[in-house]
């Protein structure tokens, strides 16, 4: 396993198309400011897959002009970003930025996303939480939370040779290439999905970056439960774990065997 040339990585950017993908659930009271900050000109199309919400977010996103695709039942965050990656695909995207609507994430720093991966520079960006852990904490993340992100973190690290600040950023950018590489397809339909992507991503050698990114912790930000939140952390260990193993050839998992993503369904 090699990583890609740097010629690889052109990505011709005068042309390059620019999608904004956001996975909802219930998100009508963030939806609208989230989308706001984002600033003029950042993308070509906004996507929002809503996963069956039981508010207004679909009625917001429509009034907003986005572009909607709604989901007849609660599928899973990991099953509602396979419905916004197949669909930036279909739609000839070369850039696929990933903004929570739940206004945690500040969507204002979009464009420096863009921009590394339009200019060649990297395959994936990610926007990191954890720039110190005095912001981070006084930015409203709770301390076990904090606690956890590192552990894991630094687990990651180790198993993947990487030296990423955060894993488990939800805001996240990708080249066409790496849509079209990684079998995410065949990922959790939970939130084991954004661990096993990043894992293959790094597995298949592609120019991982990160942005440090403020953040909010309001009463309205998305977030699992305790017992979730156990056995999210359990699993990303697992998935750390598998990573190894393939990677010294004595497992063949189907995350890490290639295929074409774009043609799945």
């Amino acid at each position: 396993m090699t990583a890609r040339p740097a010629a690889d990585r052109s990505t011709g950017h005068a042309t390059s198309r620019t999608m904004v993908v956001m996975p909802a659930l219930n998100a009508e009271s963030t939806l609208e400011r989230t989308v706001a900050d984002i600033p003029p000109g950042t993308a070509d199309e906004i996507l929002l897959v809503d996963d069956a919400s039981s508010d207004r977010t679909v009625e917001i996103a429509t009034r907003l002009g986005l572009t909607v695709i709604r989901h007849d039942r609660t599928r899973g965050y990991g099953a509602n970003q396979k419905t916004c990656y197949r669909e930036a695909l279909a739609r000839g995207a070369d850039i696929v930025l990933m903004i929570h609507p739940d206004y945690q994430y500040d969507s204002r720093l979009a464009p420096h996303f863009i921009r590394f991966i339009r200019d060649g520079y990297f395959d994936v960006m990610l926007g990191s939480r954890i720039r110190t852990r005095a912001e981070a904490l006084a930015c409203g993340m709770p301390v076990y939370r904090y606690v956890a992100n590192r552990f894991l973190t630094i687990v990651e690290n180790l198993m993947m040779g990487t030296n990423l600040s955060e894993c488990h950023t939800g805001y996240r950018a990708y080249h066409r290439r790496v849509l079209e590489t990684i079998p995410w397809h065949r990922n959790s339909d939970d939130f084991l999905f954004d661990t096993q992507f990043l894992m293959q991503a790094v597995y298949f050698g592609f120019q991982i970056a990160e942005l440090p990114v403020p953040v909010r912790y309001g009463p309205d930000a998305s977030s699992t439960s305790f017992a979730a939140g156990v056995r999210y952390g359990l699993g990303t260990l697992v998935e750390a774990g598998r990573f190894v193993l393939n990677r010294a050839g004595i497992m063949n998992s189907a995350i890490f065997s290639p295929s074409d993503a774009s043609i799945q369904t």
